[in-house]
């Protein structure tokens, strides 16, 4: 199966690239990252916190399938409606250090849209432990499903 979330990462970069197109209107996608009923839906994830606007936090929360919880939180730093929101992104109980994401959002058609995130990790060396996991095939899952259950909206 083709993967249509492209992850880009340059070695000796602490950083990476990560682009999807969307078969959905600006202004939906943006939901799909804004609203936290939406999140839950497409992120398989619990909103435990979501202050979408510039210095709120959120908090997030998944279940695995042993019944272990997993904590993800951080603080937005630019929160622009259908163009960007920058946020930091903390794993609680892993080795992986705070990281930076600046994602913005772009209109493509009056039907298409494009995701294009940055982040940026504390060293190169985190950056390269992330890539080594599943990360690549996880995004374009997540991807995936936010396409399918968005489609239900249009």
């Amino acid at each position: 199966m083709e993967r249509k979330t492209q992850v880009h990462a340059e070695d000796g970069k602490h950083d990476l690239r990560i682009t999807r197109e969307f078969d959905l209107p600006l202004e939906l996608l943006f939901k799909a990252y804004a609203e936290p009923e939406l999140i839950e839906q497409w992120m398989g994830t619990k909103v435990l916190k979501l202050e979408a606007k510039k210095f709120g936090g959120w908090q997030f929360e998944t279940t695995d399938p042993k019944g272990n919880k997993h904590g993800f939180s951080g603080v937005i730093h630019e929160f622009t409606p259908n163009q960007k929101i920058t946020r930091t992104f903390e794993m609680a109980n892993t080795p992986f250090g705070v990281q930076l994401e600046i994602t913005e959002f772009e209109r493509l058609t009056d039907d298409t849209s494009k995701v294009n995130m940055h982040v940026v990790y504390e060293s190169i060396e985190q950056r390269d432990q992330v890539l080594k996991l599943p990360f690549a095939t996880g995004i374009n899952w997540a991807h995936n499903r936010l396409q399918d259950f968005m489609n239900k909206l249009k």
